[in-house]
């Protein structure tokens, strides 16, 4: 048949390659552009809180959607039921956040999620949301894809891709903050829709229609769960929580210019993730009926060399970088605030000052970003990545975070502290033991139960037992100042 006969590794003419390397120029150049040394944290942080409603969608849009080879992995492995997992799960979370928090959060005028957390609670609460906020927003999975992007493209070796792609990715943060990540991504906006809006025209011309695609495909990829079981699909539900508990969401509301920006910025941003994700599953159920017998990671670049033709194979390729370098970026500052701002300079608050706020997050940023080329190197998956992160974080900081913009279901900060402390002991030792005990290269969790359950399942038991005893107390709605400490 004719797929035999395709390439396992994509080439690309001097055409392609040159539009490549222009696009990492005009992001660079485009990052410093107007970078004001003595620009104040503020503007550093988040942009003077004056994010438009079009530049709030354009950086949620294309932040909140870096997994793009992770995308493509999953979807050729499942089929349609990708769309649940990675799309619609997290569509109402994002509709939740947009009416609940949103414009709680543009009121409060914090800086960070910890913010929240210190605010609201007391310092080692703080402290302990931040760590575990800095595992949560790690770029090490972006860097991963971002790498194995410049190894095909350029035939690097991949250490040396993933390097490079981390310091093509932080070097134009490290000077202009949030304003350089929002205005590199208006125009990453832009090329991650062109990229996937030219490969499909090109899929259904020399492919045949998308009906008829679906009609090719193996047993189980057009059914809801898949070859996945109920459990785990419910699962990847709750780390689609990762939206509620999500540093970018903050962020971007935080640095809107109104509480409506932040609301209706987000309810938009949904339409335009639908939007890409018709399409990015389009173009991963013609990989899997086009490309039967690949590496799931490579569906996406493997079906653009085989249907585009030179230049735009180019623009593809810097669809999917884009889509990749928009999340890299802006996960990167996020790991530097939260790692430079929330824990070293919050540690040092007796002899650092507010004027020090960009020189730890620059500091952070340094040193995140070499422990995320680290776990880069180290996973093989970026699904791998994503699912132990979040099966890890998202149990630990949902509840506390949640819970903190509504004083009556607000727990003390002692007890919220236990809270989290219980969860994450249950929760990393849920996912120890799941590896410890490993079967033919797969975790084995205790009881064959996911590890996002126990650790959520701890962290709600804990809360309704203290909200009882404090029901009880006829103290449901308040707290007094004692207790609350």
């Amino acid at each position: 048949m004719w797929f035999i006969m395709v390439q396992t590794q994509p080439t690309f003419s001097s055409v392609d390659l040159t539009l490549i390397a222009l696009y990492f120029i005009a992001i660079v150049v485009l990052g410093i552009y107007h970078y004001r040394s003595k620009s104040g944290d503020e503007d550093f942080l988040i942009a003077g809180r004056r994010l438009s409603l079009g530049a709030f969608v354009a950086t949620l849009v294309s932040t909140f959607y870096g997994g793009i080879l992770g995308v493509g992995e999953f979807t050729y492995r499942y089929g349609l039921v990708s769309w649940f997992t990675q799309g619609l799960f997290y569509y109402i979370f994002a509709v939740v956040y947009a009416y609940l928090l949103a414009p709680k959060i543009r009121r409060n005028k914090q800086y960070t999620l910890p913010d929240q957390l210190y605010q609201q609670y007391d310092q080692k609460t703080g402290l302990l949301g931040a760590l575990f906020t800095f595992i949560l927003v790690t770029p090490a999975p972006y860097i991963l894809m971002s790498g194995t992007m410049l190894h095909i493209i350029f035939g690097w070796s991949l250490s040396k891709a993933i390097l490079l792609g981390a310091i093509f990715s932080t070097i134009y943060v490290l000077f202009g903050g949030l304003r350089s990540v929002i205005r590199t991504d208006l125009l990453q906006f832009a090329l991650m829709f062109i990229g996937f809006g030219l490969v499909l025209p090109f899929a259904w011309s020399k492919l045949g229609s998308l009906p008829s695609i679906l009609s090719q495909l193996p047993a189980g990829h057009t059914t809801i769960i898949g070859k996945l079981s109920m459990q785990q699909v419910v699962a990847w539900g709750f780390i689609a929580m990762w939206t509620m508990v999500s540093p970018s969401f903050y962020q971007r509301c935080s640095a809107s210019k109104s509480e409506a920006v932040a609301k209706n910025g987000i309810l938009i941003s949904i339409f335009f993730w639908f939007l890409f994700d018709m399409m990015t599953l389009a173009a991963g159920l013609y990989a899997r009926v086009a490309l039967p017998h690949i590496d799931p990671v490579m569906a996406y670049p493997l079906l653009g060399q085989l249907v585009l033709p030179v230049f735009f194979k180019g623009l593809f390729f810097i669809g999917m970088l884009a889509t990749i370098m928009s999340t890299l970026d802006s996960l990167a500052f996020l790991s530097a605030i939260t790692l430079g701002r929330d824990v070293l300079w919050r540690l040092r608050h007796k002899t650092a000052t507010e004027r020090d706020l960009t020189l730890y997050t620059r500091i952070g940023l340094l040193i995140s970003a070499v422990l995320a080329v680290v776990i880069a190197i180290g996973f093989k998956s970026v699904i791998d990545i994503w699912y132990v992160l979040g099966s890890l974080a998202i149990p630990i900081l949902f509840l506390p975070l949640f819970t903190s913009f509504f004083p009556g279901a607000q727990l003390p900060a002692r007890k919220t502290f236990l809270q989290m402390i219980l969860t994450a002991f249950i929760s990393l030792g849920w996912l120890s033991a799941g590896y410890f005990h490993s079967r033919n290269g797969s975790p084995s969790y205790p009881l064959q139960i996911e590890p996002m359950y126990p650790g959520l399942i701890v962290s709600i038991f804990w809360w309704g037992i203290i909200k009882t005893k404090r029901l009880r107390r006829g103290n449901l709605f308040w707290k007094s100042d004692e207790e609350g400490k």
